[in-house]
């Protein structure tokens, strides 16, 4: 009994050769050990039988006609078949007489040749062999095109996350709690109140630190290359398709797949991301070959997505699907205590990237948090960022922000606003929830103090 009567090979052998008692021969031999075979008389079907079958081994005749040409249509088809299909292994069929011509298609690319009347035994070993050498280029050219893509979507390092208020310590306790599980997270909040940040702390917490962390911005990603950018392409899937795509979500395997502003997401693609959120796998675009993924999935919307829902513009299974846990990231106008702390720390890394020493003016800190900062932390790192940029002395002060006067107006209302929310809650907190002494000791009117415990939804 020879080796491979034991062990079946999932090999997809493809056969082309004019002969259909050559063919017939292949296919009696093959079948017993290689998990596909495939046959075909004419050279002409290969391109449209190699991307739509998707073999790892072509057995290739080296003449298709009798006459003058003498094996060149053979060596023709060959590099047709390794121009298009670098990883694919061939292995020329030739007759006696044309061994020397069998050598020059290996100087091209074959990876063998087979002189019939073949040996079986012989025959299986070099189509095992030719399938082995396929599969490790395979992998070269998935790893290559891994490491491709990852330098693609690969984003510079961030800043830290900043924050010592009330607010980002219950974001805080959220992050650590849920980091250590695989449950699915849905960041809410305003455009740049950091979700990306915390999306990278989860991963950072989780146990799945070792694999990759990658963003995908629904919200910029053109409805047609929605498929090809989340799932993968196969080469020649449409027209711009030159090789091979590895999608995100292949990219993700092993680690955690951020989906940023999935409240943009329209509702057939909704559809699409569900069910390979259900099966938990991908079928590249152009492909027949489904894909396991193994995923962290982390997703973020600055949009009311619960409302969305109710109003039929996004899918409820997909939101009870991603939202196992839900994290509302805070304002910056809600949490102006961590200003100061903020300031600091962008002066610190604005001044080592400018190389420069500027400090903060005193009152400075006062004139930031009085400011509606509608942008939120981006907007005050970009702010921070342009007044070191800027300062032609060694103290930066109100004059090197730009403020309009009417932000700066609603800035100080609604600061003035949250402080009033705040003393109203200690001083209920404080009296054990006793609304009548907290009500004494603001020097308010209970009625007055009802009415301002509703206007600010203070949970009593």
């Amino acid at each position: 009994m020879d080796t491979f009567d034991c062990m079946r090979s999932p090999a997809h052998v493809l056969v082309v050769d004019d002969d259909p008692d050559i063919i017939q021969s292949a296919r009696v031999a093959l079948r017993q050990h290689f998990d596909q075979v495939s046959t075909e008389s004419n050279p002409a079907q290969l391109p449209y039988l190699l991307n739509q079958k998707s073999p790892e081994v072509v057995l290739l005749d080296m003449n298709f006609t009798a006459d003058v040409t003498k094996g060149r249509e053979g060596l023709y088809w060959l590099g047709k078949i390794l121009e298009d299909h670098p990883s694919l292994s061939v292995i020329m069929v030739t007759a006696f007489g044309d061994v020397k011509l069998a050598v020059e298609a290996m100087k091209i690319g074959a990876v063998d040749f087979v002189v019939k009347p073949w040996d079986n035994e012989k025959l299986i070993a070099t189509v095992n062999a030719a399938y082995q050498l396929a599969k490790s280029k395979q992998e070269v050219a998935k790893l290559r095109s891994h490491q491709s893509r990852m330098a693609e979507v690969y984003t510079q390092p961030d800043f830290e996350i900043v924050g010592t208020s009330k607010e980002m310590a219950k974001v805080f306790s959220m992050v650590k709690r849920v980091a250590a599980t695989d449950a699915n997270v849905l960041l809410l909040g305003e455009n740049g109140t950091g979700k990306e940040l915390i999306a990278k702390e989860i991963h950072r917490q989780s146990n799945r630190n070792k694999g990759p962390f990658i963003k995908v911005d629904l919200g910029t990603i053109p409805f047609h290359l929605f498929e090809s950018e989340l799932f993968g392409h196969a080469k020649g899937a449409f027209t711009d398709a030159k090789q091979d795509r590895v999608g995100r979500f292949e990219l993700a395997s092993g680690g955690t797949l951020f989906l940023d502003e999935i409240g943009n997401l329209p509702l057939d693609q909704q559809s699409k991301l569900l069910s390979v959120l259900q099966n938990r796998e991908i079928i590249p675009l152009g492909s027949n070959r489904s894909v396991p993924i193994d995923i962290r999935l982390v997703s973020a919307t600055n949009r009311p997505i619960h409302q969305q829902k109710e109003e039929g513009s996004f899918r409820e299974d997909l939101l009870y699907r991603i939202n196992t846990v839900e994290i509302q990231m805070p304002a910056l106008r809600n949490r102006i205590d961590d200003i100061p702390r903020l300031l600091e720390y962008f002066l610190q890394a604005f001044n080592r990237k400018y190389g420069k020493t500027i400090e903060a003016e005193r009152g400075l800190e006062q004139i930031l948090q009085a400011y509606h900062w509608p942008g939120n932390i981006r907007e005050f790192q970009h702010a921070v960022e342009r007044a070191v940029i800027l300062c032609e002395g060694k103290k930066i002060s109100k004059g090197d922000f730009q403020f309009s006067e009417s932000s700066q107006r609603s800035g100080i209302l609604t600061n003035l606003n949250e402080m009033e929310r705040k003393t109203i809650e200690e001083t209920i907190r404080k009296n054990d929830g006793n609304l009548s002494k907290a009500a004494r000791e603001l020097g308010l009117g209970r009625t007055t103090l009802y009415r301002k415990i509703m206007k600010y939804n203070i949970n009593i």
